[in-house]
């Protein structure tokens, strides 16, 4: 086999435009070996595999003005946390009307109302605002999935927004598709999470019938120091319920802090209920039940049944 015709030395580290190439003395023929991938049309690289901000990058070399990166694809190029059936190669990318909807193979195409959605740049890419991108997230998810990607957008390291910013955002969206999912998902939102695993246990108490916690309580000693930030949290009643990642159970040093934390929280009263990953189905409703009895032995009382 003939080795391949070298490239200019430039797009061996991006991808590149066929018209580019051609601008540069690359022949048709070589635009279609076999070693160049074709992420978008008119578009190649070298890379086997591009990385999702990569793959954007990638497309915005043929966008035309006044395009965006919208909807699932501006969340995860935010960090906002997307549905698991969100986070596929194709990109979402909208034009403003009366500009025609972008087409294209690994392009879902929207079209945006001339107004109520803001704009900026990211890191070199024209992409809505978070909370829009949020916004537009309704479309496709659910509630509960839109509580999940508003907990990540309020969360307590490096928060992307505020509730104002949200709510003005939801207000924007009025007559839009998915607007009522929005607006009772805005009402489930809470600022100050660490994980979506958090936002899913609180969820899972409220509807459970169990108070709504507070989230990552700071919990002090009799010394005024800090000896844990609980995640969702009873103080009433002295209960938490905590959700537990694998680098609890892997990291040699977390598992050391853990065992001194749960030594302070029994010293001070607390009683901790821990979810892991197995907890799912039948288990997570079993210790779901032992926060509820918890409750009940710390003095709470349930509500009536309707």
């Amino acid at each position: 086999m003939r080795p391949h015709q070298p490239l200019p030395a430039e797009f061996a580290q991006r991808a590149f435009t066929t018209s580019e190439a051609i601008a540069e003395g690359v022949g048709i023929g070589r635009l279609r070996g076999k070693d160049l991938t074709r992420p978008f049309h008119g578009v190649r690289t070298t890379a086997a595999a591009l990385g999702f901000e990569a793959r954007c990058r990638a497309k915005l070399l043929t966008m035309r003005p006044g395009q965006v990166f919208s909807h699932a694809t501006a969340c995860r190029l935010f960090g906002i946390v997307v549905p698991a059936s969100h986070e596929t190669d194709d990109v979402d990318v909208a034009a403003f009307a009366p500009r025609p909807i972008p087409r294209g193979r690994g392009v879902r195409g929207h079209r945006l109302a001339a107004r109520g959605t803001w704009v900026g740049i990211r890191r070199g890419l024209p992409i809505v605002s978070p909370e829009d991108a949020w916004c537009q997230l309704a479309a496709t998810a659910t509630v509960r999935e839109l509580v999940v990607a508003g907990d990540s957008l309020l969360r307590r390291k490096r928060p992307l927004s505020t509730p104002e910013r949200l709510r003005a955002a939801v207000a924007r969206h009025t007559g839009r598709r998915g607007h009522r999912a929005l607006v009772a998902a805005l009402e489930a939102v809470r600022a100050g999470t660490d994980s979506p695993e958090e936002t899913l246990l609180r969820l899972d108490l409220i509807e459970f019938g169990l108070p709504e916690p507070i989230v990552n309580l700071e919990i002090f000693d009799e010394f005024g120091r800090l000896c844990a930030i609980g995640d969702t949290a009873y103080p009433e009643y002295l209960v938490l319920a905590e959700y537990d990642g694998e680098h609890h159970r892997t990291e040699d040093r977390q598992y050391a802090r853990d065992v001194d934390r749960l030594d302070d929280l029994a010293r001070l009263g607390w009683r901790n209920i821990r979810f892991t990953k197995r907890h799912r189905g039948r288990a997570r409703v079993e210790q779901l039940e032992r926060v509820r009895q918890a409750l009940i032995a710390r003095g709470w009382s349930p509500p009536p049944a309707p």
